[in-house]
């Protein structure tokens, strides 16, 4: 099946619940990181089986991200945001106060590109 970027690209671009509850900075961030992420998985996989398959978990990825970003920093619900982090299994080390929304998008967007070495290390 050919599949062009651009309509690969569409669910990233068009999903307003991809970035629901973040500032536009944070958005910002999380769609670029979104669409490089698919623009790699389409320049990698020549045949592109599975691509849209990878995009869908990729915007679902990204939702449960955003979601946390916005419990924990604009919404100021620790709980909620603990309890989000474990329901989605996120493997990245919970912050322990009060961040700046766009330094902890930062923070666990490198976590998620960072190779399974560093995440290990960073768990033990």
């Amino acid at each position: 099946m050919d599949i062009s970027l651009r309509s690969l690209l569409t669910p990233i671009l068009d999903d307003d619940h991809v970035t629901r509850g973040l500032e536009d900075a944070e958005a910002r961030m999380l769609i670029e990181w979104l669409v490089e992420r698919a623009e790699i998985s389409y320049a990698s996989d020549l045949r592109n089986e599975g691509i849209e398959a990878r995009v869908q978990h990729l915007c679902r990825r990204g939702r449960a991200i955003a979601r946390f970003v916005a419990l924990w920093c604009h919404e100021r619900s620790a709980a909620a945001a603990l309890q989000l982090a474990a329901t989605e299994r996120f493997g990245w080390p919970l912050p322990k106060e009060a961040m700046d929304p766009c330094d902890l998008l930062n923070r666990i967007l490198g976590w998620e590109d960072a190779p399974e070495a560093e995440k290990q290390a960073t768990e033990e």
